[in-house]
C-alpha cells in the first residue's frame, strides 16, 4: 500500500525531487501564487510531437500544457498540504480536453489551469460542488469552430495515491497517470437536447478568443 496516500504535507524525499525542484515549488504561497508561477512558464506548444510532462520536466524544459501544469500545481499543494486533487473534462470530439488541479476553501471549490488564452484560467474558490466548478468554464470552452463542446468532468483524483515516480519525476511520457484521468469516473453536464440548443460564440467572442500570452512560433525555413 502507498504509504504516502494520507499524508497532508508531502517531503522532499516523498516525492523524489532534488533540493532545487523542491525549493521552486515550496517557496510559493498559495494556490493564486501557484497560478502566478504557472502563468510564466510558456506554453508547450509540442512543436515536436505530443508529450505528458512530469513535474521534473516541465521545471526544466520551461514549457507546459494543461495537465503537466496540472501536475506542476498538484505537486505544489501538497508539498503546502492541500491534496494534489486533479479533475478532467471531457468534450466533443471536435474538441480536446482539459485538466485542473482544484483545491477548496472554507468548504467551496477553487481551480488551477494552465492555459494558452484567456478563458478556461483560474478560479477563486466559490464553488459548492466540483459541478459548479466545472460549469464555471462551459460557456468559454469551444472548439475551432466557435462551438461550446464541454460535456462532462471527472470526479477528483487524488494524485497521493499514484507513486509520485510515475508523474514527479519522470523522465518519460507520464501516459499511465494520463490513462488513469481519462478512466476516472465522468459526470454529464448537459443533456443530449441541451446540446441541440447551444449557440456559437458570437463575433465579438470569436475576435477576443484569438488573444493568447505564447502565440506559436512560426516554422523555420530549412
Amino acid at each position: 500500500m502507498n504509504n504516502k496516500a494520507n499524508k497532508r504535507f508531502a517531503s522532499r524525499t516523498d516525492l523524489g525531487m532534488t533540493v532545487r525542484e523542491f525549493a521552486t515549488l515550496k517557496h510559493l504561497g498559495g494556490p493564486h501564487e501557484i497560478q502566478v508561477f504557472l502563468n510564466a512558464i510558456p506554453i508547450n506548444h509540442e512543436l515536436n510531437g505530443e508529450t505528458i510532462l512530469s513535474v521534473r520536466e516541465v521545471l526544466r524544459q520551461r514549457r507546459a500544457h494543461c495537465v503537466e501544469g496540472a501536475f506542476v500545481a498538484a505537486c505544489a499543494l501538497w508539498i503546502h498540504g492541500d491534496p494534489p486533487l486533479l479533475v478532467h473534462f471531457d468534450c466533443d470530439l471536435s474538441d480536446y480536453p482539459h485538466v485542473i488541479a482544484v483545491f477548496r476553501r472554507k468548504g467551496c471549490w477553487g481551480a488551477i489551469s494552465k492555459t494558452n488564452g484567456m478563458p478556461l484560467r483560474y478560479r477563486d474558490p466559490v464553488y459548492r460542488t466540483l459541478r459548479e466548478l466545472a460549469m464555471s468554464y462551459f460557456h468559454e470552452y469551444f472548439n475551432k469552430k466557435y462551438q461550446k463542446t464541454l460535456r462532462s468532468y471527472s470526479a477528483s483524483v487524488d494524485l497521493r495515491k499514484i507513486d509520485p515516480a510515475l508523474w514527479v519525476i519522470n523522465e518519460k511520457a507520464c501516459d499511465e497517470v494520463h490513462e488513469r484521468l481519462v478512466k476516472a469516473r465522468h459526470y454529464p453536464l448537459i443533456s443530449t437536447a441541451q446540446q441541440r440548443l447551444l449557440a456559437q460564440r458570437d463575433a465579438f467572442e470569436r475576435r477576443a478568443s484569438k488573444l493568447v500570452q505564447y502565440p506559436k512560433p512560426p516554422k523555420s525555413r530549412v
